[in-house]
């Protein structure tokens, strides 16, 4: 039987993986982590497929929520091949290494839980270690360059389209024979706006029978990227003028480089008031050192820059804290500064250290520039709790809080359904990566704007490709 079977991602945002079945091969589509308050000590439970089965891992793109789990997947068994960009694999290598160092100190947090509910023997290691991620880069692992088609069998080819997400991200097109007539199934991963800062746009999918298509932001558009660029210049001049300080929690793949490239082109237009710069993430600073080396996937405006100007995430304000003293210095800077920081959903991190000596002044600003899932710090903040818990403190909210969502990597509601208006001969729609509210908006806009039925994907329930 032909089919694909979700274990994360259905009904949620978070633990990416679906596997597909066709003519004997086993192929994994991503093997992310889940994440926010309930999905932690679920990374921890077996596979609920065989590991050792799977002859292929194909990864859309390095956020965790689609490769988090890949040393896991190594450690239990999997000896199959690796297909990705070659973005994605450096993206991958730098991602996993500062998972594993976090999941030394989730690992303590979740024995301490464990005894507390006598429940020692669930969880009895670390997720997976250092050693474990070099293992992940010593198996076969091929890349492809966006529409460049290779064989998985005589009967199956597999090329990626660019998804316009972040650096090397790719959506993924599965062509295979069957009964003598030509199919296509499609995996979305995550698709990025129409509107993008620094990336190339997202590539046209011309046919699909099948399309597996992500709904982070199903039920909703966007404001426009000018609309966002303008508010948040606003918010930042407006703070450093009152002598505050600005908070960024920020994601270290895509949003820290929009970030710093929309500061460079302030401070180069004289737009920036004094201040000094803060990026505050040893992962944000690799990841931004990656994307400068493949200029060819910026836009052509960042490519440009790159040409004639060099770095375009470099500018004269900026600092970088690469040291835990050096973050630890931030403190002494007690106005006029711009702090950007990881985790970009505040779930750990330097951020953590920042907003716990910065959110209780009124002065001050932070500035989200991403979704935050549920059951995270960052979504209590957003959703306007008084006080939150930092490090084991109640800290009191009186820092201005802004959300400004048109910096997002995904595409929003109208940018999905224009995307998907260029499909020829779709069929199959099914409904991945959101959360199941958003989904059911999604689905009734679908059908008034493209006449199609949306399936809403059901967590471990296989859906049959015919």
């Amino acid at each position: 039987m032909n089919r694909v079977t979700s274990y994360g991602a259905a009904k949620s945002v978070t633990g990416s993986c679906h596997l597909v079945e066709l003519f004997g091969l086993n192929i994994l589509i991503d093997c992310g982590m889940f994440q926010g308050e309930f999905g932690v000590e679920k990374n921890y439970e077996d596979f609920e497929f065989d590991v050792n089965k799977i002859d292929y891992l194909i990864i859309t793109h390095g956020h965790l929520d689609h490769i988090g789990r890949v040393p896991k997947l190594v450690k239990d068994g999997f000896d199959g091949v690796f297909i990705s960009t070659v973005a994605t694999k450096e993206i991958a290598n730098i991602m996993l290494q500062d998972s594993a160092k976090i999941l030394r100190e989730e690992y303590k947090t979740l024995r301490r839980k464990a005894k507390r509910r006598g429940d020692e023997k669930r969880i009895t290691e670390p997720l997976y270690t250092l050693e474990h991620v070099k293992e992940v880069f010593l198996k076969k692992w091929q890349t492809l360059e966006y529409h460049q088609e290779i064989e998985l069998s005589k009967d199956i080819k597999i090329t990626f389209g660019d998804a316009g997400h972040i650096l090397g991200s790719a959506f993924v097109m599965i062509d295979y024979k069957d009964k003598k007539s030509k199919k296509r199934v499609v995996f979305s991963g995550d698709i990025g706006s129409k509107e993008r800062m620094i990336l190339d746009p997202l590539d046209t999918l011309s046919s699909a029978e099948t399309l597996f298509i992500e709904s982070t932001y199903g039920d909703r558009n966007h404001r426009s990227l000018k609309a966002s660029i303008e508010e948040f210049k606003e918010t930042v001049i407006n703070t450093l003028k009152r002598d505050g300080n600005v908070i960024i929690p920020s994601f270290a793949i895509e949003r820290t480089q929009e970030i710093l490239w929309l500061l460079n082109n302030m401070e180069a237009d004289g737009e920036l008031p004094r201040c000094q710069v803060f990026l505050d993430s040893p992962l944000a600073t690799k990841a931004t050192r990656l994307y400068a080396k493949y200029p060819v996937h910026l836009n052509e405006e960042l490519e440009l820059h790159a040409q004639e100007n060099g770095n375009p995430f470099h500018f004269a304000s900026l600092n970088i804290s690469s040291t835990r003293q050096e973050s630890l210095l931030i403190n002494k800077v007690k106005e006029r500064a711009i702090i950007i920081a990881g985790s970009g959903m505040c779930h750990g991190g330097r951020i953590m250290h920042h907003l716990k000596h910065r959110l209780w002044n009124e002065n001050n600003c932070v500035i989200f520039v991403g979704f935050q899932v549920e059951g995270t710090l960052g979504r209590e903040i957003i959703d306007g709790y008084e006080y939150v818990k930092i490090y084991g403190e109640d800290i009191i909210v009186k820092a201005q809080v802004e959300t400004i969502n048109g910096f997002s990597a995904h595409a929003d509601q109208s940018d999905m359904i224009e995307w998907m208006s260029h499909i020829k001969d779709l069929k199959n729609l099914y409904l991945i990566h959101g959360e199941e509210s958003k989904m059911k908006i999604f689905a009734k806009k679908i059908k008034e704007e493209l006449n199609l039925d949306a399936k809403i994907v059901e967590y471990g329930k296989s859906v049959e490709l015919v």
